[in-house]
């Protein structure tokens, strides 16, 4: 596997952590009730669910690109980044698997969005679920915002990728909220096993994924920072 596709595959990975992470996870269900609360149609529930997600993934990737893109364009910080970000990667990479597995926090629910603005946007119908999508993104919680800031865009950077990786997260970042809106389609009664669920998978994968990119850091800081075994 070439070294892009792999940064494809860890950024998809990134996306659905985010996305079944405490804080997302609880504002994703919040998010699709409100949408579908008082609607009997199967086919409205799943566009709600469709629209909202695509709303989370378009903001993703336009936040992303617009960071990416404004470092591109200074050729000074281009420079700096293509030339230290391997000996940086590594540092940050220790900070983050160290956030994933609760040996470091900082404040913050990042929950930031009343029930007033979720109440408003039902109201709006299947449009409304895109625009409450956009609105909980940018509401970053202290882990995905270690994923989004910490890893997602050194990453990216790392790969001169302002779209394409950033995409991949934004794409995994909708797929876990597509299938609480079948569910919620489909069969109300399961939403709560599900969450259940989920929420027990995100401690394992999160203790996984932190336990690997502390692994991954250390090797790189190493190697990268000082020079050992290179």
């Amino acid at each position: 596997m070439d070294s892009l596709a792999l940064g494809l595959l860890t950024a998809f990975w990134l996306g659905i952590l985010t996305s079944i992470s405490p804080c997302p996870l609880a504002t994703n269900i919040a998010a699709i009730s409100y949408m579908t609360r008082s609607v009997a149609r199967t086919r409205t529930v799943i566009l709600s669910g469709v629209t909202y997600s695509l709303g989370r993934m378009v903001t993703y990737v336009l936040v992303a690109a617009l960071i990416l893109q404004s470092v591109f364009s200074i050729p000074s910080a281009s420079y700096f980044l293509q030339k230290y970000m391997n000996k940086a990667l590594g540092p940050l990479l220790i900070l983050v698997g160290m956030v994933l597995l609760g040996l470091m926090s900082f404040g913050g629910s990042g929950s930031g969005v009343g029930e007033r603005i979720a109440r408003r946007a039902g109201t709006r119908g299947v449009w409304g679920a895109g625009i409450l999508g956009i609105v909980f993104a940018l509401s970053f919680c202290p882990v995905s915002a270690a994923l989004f800031f910490g890893s997602l865009i050194p990453l990216s950077l790392k790969h001169s990728s302002p779209v394409a990786l950033p995409a991949a997260y934004g794409v995994g970042t909708g797929l876990p909220v597509l299938v609480f809106a079948f569910v919620i389609a489909f069969g109300t009664k399961q939403v709560a096993l599900l969450f259940d669920r989920l929420s027990q998978a995100e401690r394992l994968f999160r203790l996984v994924t932190g336990g690997v990119f502390v692994a991954v850091g250390i090797y790189l800081t190493l190697t990268q920072v000082f020079h050992l075994g290179a």
